[in-house]
């Protein structure tokens, strides 16, 4: 399985912006797909999870403010964050825990201000 992330930018306070990662390979393989988040200095953390079998988690600090979601046909899962805040700058990776193991795409940055 291979992830590819992309549509962070720079987005005032308050804004909107939609992640995606579009995965490729053995889809079939995946069981669960999150997003997480590293802000400088900070330790990696996980933001949203969705599994095959209907699970969604949130961490505490985005609960109603972000979305995570799925297009099977477009083999995507999106991330979609709103009131975004300045603490919410952070490098944004998804990841993917599959049958054989787990797979990182490469981070997409994401920076809050005005």
């Amino acid at each position: 399985v291979q992830l590819q992330a992309s549509g962070g930018g720079l987005v005032q306070p308050g804004g909107s912006r939609r992640l995606s990662c579009v995965a490729s390979g053995s889809i079939d393989s995946i069981r669960t797909v999150g997003w997480n988040r590293q802000a400088p200095g900070k330790p990696r953390e996980l933001v949203a999870l969705i599994g095959t079998s209907g699970v969604i988690k949130y961490v505490e600090s985005v609960k109603g403010r972000f979305t995570i979601s799925t297009d099977s046909a477009k083999n995507t899962v999106y991330l979609q964050m709103n009131s975004l805040k300045p603490e919410d700058t952070a490098v944004y990776y998804c990841n993917a825990m599959t049958s054989t193991g787990g797979v990182w795409g490469q981070g997409t940055l994401v920076t809050v201000s005005s």
